[in-house]
């Protein structure tokens, strides 16, 4: 199973998502409340696949991601956000994100989505 950062800044969707990967038996090796902390987060963990939200103070999601993929161009990041605009989910899509999930979601789509994206990791 999967090593997963949960990046968001609002602590119930963090324990949202942990609660959902963890009964399919992922790890959440870390949590992040804002960008910075996501990508300083993913640097020292190197987990497997990272959740980002979009929109969080000091960085944004999209910017973070971008940071992770600079860093590590094969990493995995998936968005997770209630803003499901079309123009958003290109510029995650853009950035590096490997998919993208809309809030509120099912707990099933997110473990679809992420299989999806680690499947298609290198």
């Amino acid at each position: 199973m999967a090593r997963i950062l949960i990046a968001d800044d609002a602590s119930f969707m963090r324990e949202m998502i942990r609660e959902i990967v963890e009964a399919d038996g992922h790890e959440v090796v870390g949590e992040a409340s804002d960008g910075e902390e996501a990508f300083t987060e993913f640097k020292r963990l190197k987990p497997d696949l990272v959740t980002m939200d979009i929109v969080m103070p000091r960085c944004s999601g999209i910017d973070s991601t971008k940071k992770i993929i600079q860093l590590d161009a094969n990493a995995c990041v998936v968005m997770c956000s209630a803003l499901g605009q079309e123009s958003l989910v290109a510029e995650a899509l853009e950035a590096g994100a490997r998919d993208f999930v809309v809030k509120p979601f099912k707990p099933d789509d997110v473990l679809a989505t992420i299989t999806k994206a680690l499947a298609k990791q290198v």
